[in-house]
């Protein structure tokens, strides 16, 4: 059976238990989403973990009854005088938002109905194995201004082997969510009541583990003839107005005034890199124009929204913009395809999803150039051999979009990498270059990041190692732990080699037992510990200790040195 059809049949399970147990309750909508389902629920008094629990109770009786789903088609009107007649307000709402003069309805045996347009379960004894999750609020339709509503998330599986490993893999993730390993090893915090939401504070390890992405990106970009720029925070609204950004994203900008004119917090980089482009009359012989920036940006994100480093106001991307000429297009399109290959490889990602996405509803620019663009998206993915899922209507205002979303040690899907193909933009500010014959021709722009958000992607990195981060990019490398008081003057010597050699190393002199030291070190997930003594100091010596693998034994300090370059250089 279609998953989709089994979770949506379990979510309407879900909704007659709730309405057996607690009649006055009114219901939303319940659909099948990702690895599961929701309904939508509104009950004066907040469902409690409990409840949860004899949701679940009633949901097995029902499956137990094996009740048939029964589809009946009805008049609206009839649909209506049904609905009025059980109270459920939401139920007529949806049906004055329906055109059609028919609507479809489906029945759990002769206990439970919904308005529905299916398709469900041949029966509810079809329905066994799942699990309910957890209860979040939601506006109705998601508007702020409407009811809050008890939002029930659950998943369903066709077999046991199935849930039993969805929620072995939710037990994990809990354990790797970024917004608390972040906090516990001294990378960021969000200082939510004093600062404001959404807001990162990187501590002293972020900074360094930003340093080490940021240092990466640009030896990457440069490597591949892009030129670095840096464009100003805050720009005039004519120019957002220009873009089109303000009519398409005003509710997600920052605006203020400096002397009567409206300027903006910058939201994206690219109508600053545009004006770089136009600073002068650029030759067939520049193409393609590849600008960089590590900008960082500001978007006005309702705090409903705002989910640690993955959804924040303020964040840096690794942004850049090619100008090129029409003919230089599918084969930038192919690098910038094959840059992010190689950039997650580096970082550890070896699986990934790509999604194309075409012209939505709001959009700017002619059919024929949206054609133009979306032809060389698909061609260069099809050129390369990667296979692509279409999303119709999700692409951006300007233009169509490859979106490549990396998966981690989880097969959880992050949002990185996006490629967008625009006309439009260049169009808008009269964008030129001089061709072969001397004819002034409008180039083609291509939005990319590779990274995406950096603190996205530091989240991403967290979570898909749990926090136990490779050599080359664990901000502290090494720790030095001395036995005894007097050997820290030998670890202090050890330390000072080890930083000459361009490693991260911290000594660890505290007045703690040795072997709490060593445990306090593998709970900042150190990659490696050394612990240096007597026997140590009299032989030059150190002892060395790998995370994950326990005692190495004693080594050279030169020797070591050389085992760690090589795991560095090698991205290990």
């Amino acid at each position: 059976m279609d998953i989709d059809i089994l979770r949506h049949s379990c979510a309407h399970v879900m909704a007659q238990a709730v309405k057996e147990l607690w009649p006055e309750t009114k219901l939303g909508i319940g659909p099948s989403i990702e690895d599961g389902f929701y309904y939508d629920f509104d009950k004066k008094e907040p469902f409690s973990p409990e409840d949860l629990g004899r949701i679940e109770e009633k949901m097995r009786a029902i499956v137990k009854e094996n009740l048939s789903f029964t589809k009946e088609e009805l008049d609206k009107k009839e649909a209506a005088a049904l609905f009025s007649g059980l109270d459920e307000i939401y139920k007529l709402g949806l049906l004055r938002e329906i055109p059609d003069d028919k609507v479809s309805v489906y029945k759990t045996g002769n206990k439970f109905i919904d308005l529905c347009r299916g398709p469900h379960a041949q029966s509810t004894g079809m329905i066994k194995y799942f699990k309910l999750l957890s209860v979040a609020g939601a506006y109705w339709h998601g508007i702020e201004t409407n009811p809050m509503l008890q939002r029930i998330y659950g998943t369903c599986f066709e077999s046991k082997k199935e849930l039993d490993d969805y929620l072995k893999n939710l037990e994990e993730a809990k354990k790797r969510d970024h917004r608390k390993l972040g906090p516990a090893l001294g990378y960021f915090d969000i200082y939510h009541d004093e600062a404001g939401a959404g807001l990162v504070f990187y501590h002293p390890k972020g900074a360094v583990l930003r340093r080490i992405i940021e240092d990466y990106e640009k030896d990457e970009h440069l490597k591949r003839g892009y030129q670095m720029v840096i464009t100003p925070h805050i720009m005039q609204q004519q120019l957002w107005q220009a873009s089109g950004h303000y009519d398409f994203y005003r509710q997600n900008m920052y605006t203020f005034k400096i002397e009567n004119k409206e300027f903006v917090l910058k939201p994206m980089n690219c109508p600053g890199h545009i004006l770089i482009y136009k600073s002068k009359m650029r030759s067939y012989k520049e193409l393609p124009v590849k600008l960089f920036e590590l900008g960082t940006v500001y978007r006005h994100e309702k705090s409903g929204v705002l989910h640690g480093l993955l959804r924040v106001r303020g964040f840096t991307q690794d942004d850049a913009h090619i100008f090129c000429s029409p003919d230089q297009l599918k084969d930038e399109i192919k690098k910038v395809v094959d840059f992010v290959f190689s950039a997650m490889k580096d970082f550890g990602f070896n699986d990934m999803a790509i999604e194309l996405s075409t012209r939505p509803k709001d959009s700017i620019g002619s059919d024929e150039d949206w054609q133009k663009a979306t032809s060389a998206l698909e061609e260069s993915l099809k050129d390369k051999g990667l296979s692509f899922q279409i999303n119709e209507g999700e692409g951006a205002f300007y233009g169509p979009k490859i979106d490549i979303k990396l998966k981690d040690a989880l097969k959880r899907q992050w949002q990185c990498a996006t490629i967008q193909c625009d006309f439009a933009l260049p169009q808008r500010f009269d964008l030129k270059y001089i061709d072969r014959e001397g004819k002034q021709i409008q180039p083609v722009m291509l939005h990319r990041v590779i990274l995406g958000s950096l603190e996205r992607f530091l989240g991403a990195l967290l979570e898909h190692y749990a926090g136990a981060l490779p050599l080359w990019l664990s901000p502290r490398q090494i720790a030095v732990v001395p036995i005894r008081e007097e050997d820290a003057s030998y670890a202090n010597s050890v330390k000072e080699q080890l930083t000459s050699a361009g490693l991260r190393v911290d000594v660890d002199i505290r007045n703690e037992t040795l072997t709490k030291r060593i445990r306090d070190c593998e709970i900042e997930k150190y990659p490696y510990i050394i612990v240096a003594g007597q026997k140590e100091a009299q032989s030059n010596k150190i002892a060395v200790r790998k995370r994950g693998e326990g005692d190495k034994g004693q080594m050279d300090i030169e020797g070591f040195i050389e085992i760690l370059r090589s795991q560095i250089i090698n991205r290990q």
